[in-house]
């Protein structure tokens, strides 16, 4: 039996103890409509922890995470013609859709009621291969290296809808809020669209990055920007953000969460969401929010910045990313040159 490596939780548990095992696991044959990808790079998102560490409700155990994965065609099924052997494609958060539901016929296929998640329900990039539906795997623009395209495929596209959620419009002030993976990408495409950017996050190394990407200014995470704001993206799983966002949007303005998993939101005064301010929360992705993205990406180009680890140090970089210590986003580089 063909076996590969791969990272493999077993148990969820703090990535403080090293949940994850590198071990031989069998190689997947694809089944109709998969491709096998090779995997070269996958990044690490914040998702990952929260999978890992149990903020998620458990889908599946044994897993291998990871949903940023970009890699070369290696196999396909039967019936998958979409994509041809050795051609680079990248892999994200959303696996499959039921295209059935009330959501996936409205083209609100991130609400679908039967999804699957790469590194999530199903089986994701902490290995040499994986799987995945052919029609849910992107092509990839020329002029990105491997492990620079990771980060795009759930950071870019997750930041990506929640720009476009957002609202904001040419000439609007754009408060961004944690400064991470998904924010040092969110950045960049907001810049190419003609709006000023206010971050605000409590690292100063994050700090000096949204600088360095074109920021107006930077400060901590609850501190008042020098400017009321017509938009704002909460990044930061940390609910006592919101009230302190509100306190800064002008009136009408929308606040995006961009998280999956968010701490309690605190109680707040009713004045804060009055004069027709908008809460919404980001879930998810459709295809056509990536194809746009990549698309946009391409054109800026979009530059991202990478911490690069072996997969034998998952654990250590899930570590760096849980406390901060992560400029820009990290990836794992699956396959060596």
């Amino acid at each position: 039996m063909k076996t590969m490596k791969a990272c493999v939780l077993h148990t969820r548990q703090p990535v403080d103890r090293s949940p994850l095992m590198i071990e031989d696991v069998p190689l997947p044959d694809p089944r109709a409509g998969q491709v096998r990808i090779r995997v070269s790079a996958c990044g690490i998102c914040r998702t990952d922890l929260h999978v890992i560490e149990g903020e998620l409700p458990e889908r599946k155990l044994p897993l291998i995470p990871g949903h940023q994965v970009v890699g070369i065609v290696d196999a396909r099924g039967p019936g998958a013609n979409r994509f041809s052997p050795g051609q680079r494609v990248g892999v994200a958060w959303l696996h499959r859709t039921c295209g059935f539901c009330e959501y996936c016929l409205s083209g609100k296929e991130n609400l679908c009621d039967q999804p699957d998640f790469t590194g999530y329900t199903v089986d994701g990039g902490y290995a040499e291969f994986l799987l995945a539906d052919e029609n849910f795997v992107y092509a990839l623009p020329e002029g990105f290296s491997d492990l620079q395209a990771a980060p795009l495929l759930c950071a870019g596209i997750i930041g990506f809808r929640s720009l476009r959620l957002s609202g904001i419009q040419r000439g609007g002030r754009l408060g961004l809020y944690g400064f991470g993976a998904a924010a040092h990408v969110a950045i960049q495409v907001a810049r190419f669209w003609g709006a000023d950017v206010y971050a605000m996050t409590r690292d100063k190394r994050h700090q000096d990055l949204a600088m360095e990407l074109g920021a107006k200014w930077a400060g901590g995470t609850v501190d008042p920007p020098p400017r009321t704001l017509d938009a704002a993206i909460v990044f930061a799983p940390a609910g006592e953000i919101v009230p302190a966002a509100l306190k800064a949007l002008k009136k009408g303005g929308t606040l995006a969460l961009g998280g999956i998993h968010m701490s309690p939101i605190p109680e707040m005064p009713y004045a804060l969401l009055y004069h027709e301010r908008v809460v919404r929360s980001v879930a998810n992705n459709t295809r056509q929010d990536g194809e746009d993205f990549l698309a946009t990406a391409a054109r800026i180009p979009v530059q991202t910045h990478v911490e690069v680890f072996p997969l034998e140090d998952a654990n250590r970089a899930l570590n760096a990313l849980k406390y901060d210590a992560i400029k820009g986003a990290a990836v794992l580089q699956v396959e060596r040159p």
